[in-house]
């Protein structure tokens, strides 16, 4: 199994639009950073987590062909207004592409993008994906998906874990009851948002906290904004470093 950072940064993306700070003018491509998403190859088959609002670039960068699953983390715009991009591999491959998310999620996802879901009356424009609501562990290409349930400020969240991997975006808090669907991780990516506090994300040091309970092998902070310097992962304890865009995570065992 292949894991790749599709976008490693937060809403705004970096740069962010009109600003001129360390980061944002930085030389270091690893410094740019699209929306936050991952894509996971496994027997062929690519795995989208969200549909960043950059998928479209994403996908081209990556030379992504098709999607043969969606995972949706939460339904926050930075997550879920790419979509529309999916169109274009259907215009393609005519396939209906299942998805997957709570049911809060989904709730909002129909309300904005019902034309995805279904097919309407009178119009050529037929549904690109179908919609399971989940909240246990689902088989999904013969790998085992676990739902892990995040506190994200006012709303919930879902991480995922596959195998010895697990993907933990956008939250500020794990929840005693999801702590044992994380034990024994080989590699985890996890919301570091910034050095400072945010009320609603991970900033570095909560991060660091959280994952001490857990002692994966290999810790990935990723959705990171404009005040983090790729560089200043030396500042970094040992076996935690920042994500950036195009990082690829090689896993040979998924369960």
């Amino acid at each position: 199994m292949k894991c790749i950072i599709l976008g490693s940064g937060t809403s705004t993306g970096v740069p962010m639009v009109g600003c001129g700070c360390a980061v944002c003018s930085s030389d270091d491509p690893r410094d740019v950073r699209t929306r936050a998403s991952l894509l996971i190859r496994h027997g062929g088959k690519n795995i989208l987590v969200d549909t960043a609002t950059d998928l479209r670039h994403q996908a081209l960068r990556e030379k992504v062909r098709h999607i043969d699953a969606v995972l949706f983390t939460h339904p926050h715009a930075d997550h879920v207004n790419g979509i529309d991009d999916l169109r274009g591999f259907h215009f393609l491959h005519k396939r209906v592409v299942p998805c997957f998310a709570s049911a809060a999620t989904f709730a909002t996802l129909m309300n904005g993008f019902s034309y995805i879901f279904r097919e309407h009356e009178g119009s050529s424009y037929t549904p690109l994906l179908k919609a399971h609501n989940i909240s246990a562990p689902f088989e999904l290409f013969g790998l085992t998906v676990i739902p892990v349930p995040l506190t994200h400020g006012a709303i919930s969240a879902l991480g995922y874990r596959i195998g010895n991997f697990a993907y933990l975006t956008d939250c500020n808090e794990i929840p005693q009851s999801s702590l044992p669907l994380l034990w024994g991780l080989e590699i985890l990516v996890i919301d570091g948002l910034r050095w400072n506090p945010h009320p609603s994300h991970f900033n570095i040091e909560t991060a660091i906290a959280a994952v001490s309970r857990l002692r994966p092998g290999r810790t990935i902070l990723t959705h990171l904004s404009h005040d983090v310097l790729y560089s200043d992962g030396v500042r970094l304890p040992s076996g935690f470093e920042f994500a950036y865009d195009g990082m690829e995570l090689e896993l040979e065992d998924t369960d």
